[in-house]
């Protein structure tokens, strides 16, 4: 495929190489454990938006009986705890091979998820105001436009439902990678961040192998910008950082949101 790709052709590669994500055991693709769904099934359990940092307690509404969209969320993760915590769930997701690691679960401990595939920029699946929540760990970096994302979000939430939503500060794309991986930080790349314009095909392989899918470094404008334009009440805001990296000890590249979509 030449390194022009139309987005559409950018979505069917990036699920392929999620499948191979699945494949090769990347973490966000590790189904969780039965102990972890007994302790949801009491109400006890965290979940992740961000690569370390729990989503707070207090950002999670009533889950007995609420209708839950786990966005981009496969993987066997997010939504079989919310499942066990008593709401109805329904994880769309781009990669069938994640899909099926949620189906796993939910056959193992007897619980009742919804999947779907699809592009989390096209929820037509849905109708309007089909959702009272929604949670979208860190994945639109995966797409080329993030405010379609936003948008899609608001129209099949409920008024009054809320949103919550992790992703990359944009400016963890915009080093030099070879000198980043000497742990030097010297930016290279501007504002919006693309792997098919901001570098060669050649670079992106040779730094992230031939497994690694497209990715995208959306301005803050889009990602937090895009969602109050949306419609969203912005209520709740937090940062994280990835523990592997050593720009962690200078600042933090990873946020997450809480937003409400207003009665």
């Amino acid at each position: 495929m030449e390194k022009t790709r139309s987005d559409a052709e950018v979505i069917q590669y990036n699920k392929a190489a999620w499948n191979r994500q699945v494949d090769n055991c990347n973490p966000w693709t590790i189904p969780v454990t039965s102990e972890e769904i007994r302790n949801a099934r009491n109400g006890e359990f965290t979940i992740l938006l961000t690569p370390q940092k729990p989503v707070p307690k207090t950002w999670f509404p009533t889950l007995l009986g609420s209708r839950v969209l786990c966005l981009a969320s496969g993987g066997g993760q997010q939504g079989p705890l919310l499942a066990a915590a008593g709401a109805q769930v329904t994880v769309f997701d781009n990669s069938p091979n994640q899909l099926a690691k949620d189906h796993l679960v939910a056959e193992h401990e007897g619980l009742e998820i919804c999947t779907v595939e699809g592009d989390m920029a096209d929820l037509s699946a849905f109708e309007d105001g089909s959702f009272d929540f929604i949670v979208h760990p860190i994945s639109n970096c995966f797409v080329p436009k993030v405010r379609p994302v936003w948008r899609e979000a608001f129209r099949v939430l409920a008024a009054g439902g809320t949103m919550i939503a992790g992703f990359c500060n944009p400016i963890e794309f915009l080093f030099d990678q070879e000198l980043y991986e000497q742990e030097i930080f010297t930016l290279k790349y501007s504002f919006p961040y693309s792997d098919l314009i901001s570098i060669s095909e050649e670079e992106r392989l040779r730094f992230f192998g031939e497994d690694a899918p497209i990715e995208f470094g959306h301005t803050l404008d889009d990602q937090i910008g895009g969602q109050i334009d949306a419609g969203f009440h912005i209520i709740g805001f937090y940062e994280d950082s990835w523990p592997e990296r050593k720009i962690r000890e200078y600042m933090p590249t990873f946020m997450a949101t809480r937003a409400l979509k207003p009665k």
